[in-house]
């Protein structure tokens, strides 16, 4: 009786485990020189590619591409690094704001990590969400060294009361630039280059990432 128990218990869990195995195998991931393995992609809770909630752009289905790359060298432990990165992104015009979907999670080094911010509607942003936005989720902190390193994902949503539906995709690219250079203006995390991720959907048949060009803007903070 004891040994068919403990049998039905391991089953249960390798049925339950089964989702989140295969999701983690199918992660499309990189690595870039110095860095470790980065998805590609930002991920659901389900742990499967991002879809703009289902955005249909010029007759193709949208993936959410990471589109930048934090690494902070001056945190003293990874919670620090969240506070830091959390302060930065205010200073820089991008606070927490609610109206947005949340849940989602990004892979680095073989880690599932959750998204900051974490409240159960929470993103960065530059706007209210009632009005055209530049606004993201970031993963991490991954231990690099001596660093932390912080994944992310932006885009533009632009918004009009009057279509249907208010809220569409606008531009990745847009997004990703607009918050990395007020990153790079307003506090300690520079602009220090591209990481090209090869996240760029151009010829597929049924995915898009709209203007995405497969480039990550890297930021680094030295203090």
């Amino acid at each position: 009786m004891r040994r068919s128990r403990f049998r039905a218990l391991v089953l249960c869990a390798v049925l339950m485990a089964a989702p989140w195995v295969k999701a983690q195998q199918d992660v499309d991931v990189v690595t870039p020189e110095g860095l470790p393995a980065i998805g590609k992609w930002m991920l659901t809770a389900k742990g499967l590619p991002s879809d703009w909630l289902g955005e249909v752009y010029r007759g193709k289905n949208l993936r959410e591409p990471i589109n930048v790359i934090v690494v902070d060298e001056g945190a003293a432990s990874a919670e620090d690094a969240k506070a830091r990165l959390l302060a930065a992104a205010a200073r820089a015009g991008y606070p927490v704001r609610f109206g947005h979907s949340a849940g989602y999670r990004g892979f680095i080094g073989g880690t599932l990590y959750p998204q900051l911010p974490q409240g159960r509607d929470d993103a960065f942003s530059n706007d209210l969400f009632e009005v055209s936005n530049d606004h993201g989720r970031i993963f991490g902190p991954h231990v690099l060294g001596q660093a932390y390193l912080f994944t992310g994902a932006f885009s533009r949503e632009e918004v009009d009361p009057f279509r249907d539906p208010p809220h569409q995709y606008g531009s990745f690219n847009r997004a990703r630039d607009d918050f990395t250079q007020r990153l790079d203006r307003s506090t300690a995390y520079k602009v220090s280059g591209f990481v090209n991720l090869g996240n760029a959907l151009i010829d597929d048949p049924k995915f898009t990432t709209g203007d995405h060009d497969g480039m990550a803007v890297l930021v680094r903070s030295e203090r």
